[in-house]
């Protein structure tokens, strides 16, 4: 049997194959998002993009003699916080709204009316206030608010209503008593939350009409998703307390593994559960996406090498794209800082580095000081582990060991979850 993990992530879609009985990875494709069309994000271009990935994947498999039918199970991975309300037939009945969307000062301070104590969902960037925001945009009556992942599984089951622990989380879901709380029903109408499941849980067998249009099995099921870092984080590391992977893609995203629940909302820190463990961490809006602002990946190559990681550039920069941070400070007003910039293009971009290293490092600091454990090892995946003076850098900023994960990508993180078939 085969397993078929897709991640959404925020310049395209990747997905992965894996060979179950051997755990080895047999194929990869992608494909990018639809260039947009209006103001807002139309959930519509992440199902051309994932039709477009799977499409390409399957005839992959196809080429390496493999057999799509053999796609036993398939699991998707999500930005998370990202969503959307549908109708009952899946049609979105408004835009969709982003991660990185902030704003929702009145519906933040409604949540904080009815929340008992300080909570994940305050905040004006909170995922419960973007739902709330959604739904007095909508255009028709919804029927399902889901997340990214939420939408594309439902698009491959045929009907909506489900999600995860992981992507509900942010959302007001407690993963410890596996609820939404009382309180919710006053902020949003309970009847549009999903049923979240377990990460890697069965949820049912694959739509009849899009198993035959894919030319895939119907008998293949599809399991419940995750986010996109912690996606990640399950491609690239073992499952041991004090093991980190720091995800350098768009995004500055950490994760840690904790024996502990730790949560400091206050400052964008989450707990998520895995297995007997916590995954704890959260995620900067900080990382490649400012370097792609400024540089094309052969002057990212070229200026890289000109730079001396021991002779530090005395630039003091919070590289940011817009203003707006997550963690380790929560604070959407939060101005970037890319100044003053030198004559010297490689100079400018090791300040980059150095204060995106200083990020990351300020991050895991968070973690100790609520109580978590110090790092024995972090693993770094997506696509700015590939850059060896950068990791010196980081090694410098963060004084531990730093290594490239040998598996990174998000898509194969979630290919392994729906290989470890989970029955709660």
């Amino acid at each position: 049997m085969h397993t078929l993990g897709i991640d959404i992530g925020t310049s395209g879609v990747r997905s992965s194959v894996l060979d179950t009985a051997t755990g080895l990875e047999i194929a990869t494709a992608r494909a990018s998002h639809p260039q947009s069309r209006g103001d807002w994000p139309d959930a519509e271009d992440w199902w051309t993009a994932v039709c477009a990935c799977i499409t390409a994947q399957l005839q992959d498999l196809r080429d390496k003699r493999y057999d799509p039918a053999e796609v036993g199970r398939i699991c998707i991975d999500g930005t998370s916080g990202s969503m959307v309300l549908t109708d009952e037939g899946l049609a979105p009945v408004g835009p969709a709204l982003m991660y990185n969307s902030k704003g929702f000062t009145d519906e933040a301070q409604k949540i904080a009316q009815h929340a008992p104590d300080p909570h994940i969902t305050q905040g004006s960037n909170s995922a419960l206030a973007r739902a709330m925001r959604l739904v007095t945009m909508a255009h028709a009556k919804p029927t399902f608010l889901l997340h990214q992942a939420d939408f594309i599984a439902a698009r491959l089951l045929g009907h909506g209503g489900f999600s995860d622990h992981n992507n509900a989380l942010k959302t007001g879901f407690d993963p410890e008593t596996e609820r939404w709380p009382d309180w919710i029903g006053e902020v949003i109408e309970p009847a549009l939350l999903p049923v979240a499941k377990a990460p890697g849980s069965d949820l049912e067998h694959i739509s009849a009409k899009i198993a035959d249009s894919f030319g895939l099995s119907r008998r293949t099921r599809i399991m419940a998703g995750t986010t996109d870092s912690i996606a990640a984080f399950l491609a690239a590391a073992p499952m041991e307390e004090g093991i980190a992977v720091t995800s350098l893609g768009s995004t500055l995203a950490i994760k840690l593994l904790t024996k502990a629940r730790i949560d400091a909302p206050e400052m964008g820190l989450y707990s998520h559960r895995i297995g007997d463990l916590w995954l704890v961490g959260g995620a900067s809006n900080t990382g490649g996406a400012v370097l792609a602002n400024h540089f094309s990946n052969a002057q990212l190559s070229e200026l890289s090498t000109k730079i001396d990681p021991s002779k530090p550039s005395g630039l003091d920069y919070y590289p940011l794209l817009q203003p707006g941070e997550r963690f380790p400070v929560n604070d959407p007003s939060l101005m970037p800082c890319l100044e003053p910039r030198p004559s010297d293009d490689a100079e400018f971009l090791q300040g980059i580095f150095e204060g995106i290293a200083r990020i990351e490092a300020r991050c895991y600091e968070a973690i100790v000081a609520q109580g978590g454990p110090r790092p024995i090892r972090i693993l770094t995946a997506g696509g700015g582990a590939q850059n060896p003076i950068w990791n010196e850098i980081r090694r410098a900023a963060l004084g531990t060991r730093v290594d490239v994960a040998p598996q990174g990508e998000a898509c194969l993180g979630a290919a392994k979850l729906a290989a470890s078939l989970q029955t709660t």
